[in-house]
């Protein structure tokens, strides 16, 4: 069953709380969610999930608490960042379910960017279990 995802405005109201905020001059968020379209057809890869032309109804997630705190340190350590904050989902989920929240704050457009984007791609390649589910 899917674990309630934590409020976006508390994250931010507690990242501009947080003593590195002066630094920060702009936050992104990242909110993943499970699609009905599968991945073999979203990103045209193969998997041992749901074919292209099938229809995703759930996901298996899990995640390796110790590897997200791994990359989320390492993201806290790039040039420029100033805040990082996951939540990770976990068991079974429906379409349209959150599978992550993801907030970072720094200190210009390109390295916020550049740390969602890195940060994102090192949980869903290193840190996670995805099971499509489907038709």
């Amino acid at each position: 069953m899917a674990r309630p995802m934590p409020s976006i405005d508390a994250w931010l109201a507690e990242a501009k709380a947080d003593p590195g905020f002066r630094g920060c001059g702009m936050y992104l968020v990242h909110n993943g969610t499970v699609r009905e379209t599968p991945k073999a057809e979203a990103r045209g890869v193969n998997t041992d999930g749901v074919q292209p032309g099938g229809r995703v109804t759930g996901m298996l997630f899990h995640y390796d608490a110790q590897k997200v705190e791994a990359a989320v340190e390492a993201t806290r350590a790039l040039p420029g960042i100033g805040y990082v904050r996951v939540w990770l989902n976990d068991g079974e989920l429906a379409v349209g379910d959150d599978i992550m929240l993801v907030l970072i704050g720094g200190d210009i457009r390109p390295r916020v960017i550049d740390a969602l984007q890195s940060l994102v791609g090192t949980i869903k390649n290193e840190c996670v279990s995805e099971i499509e589910q489907g038709e």
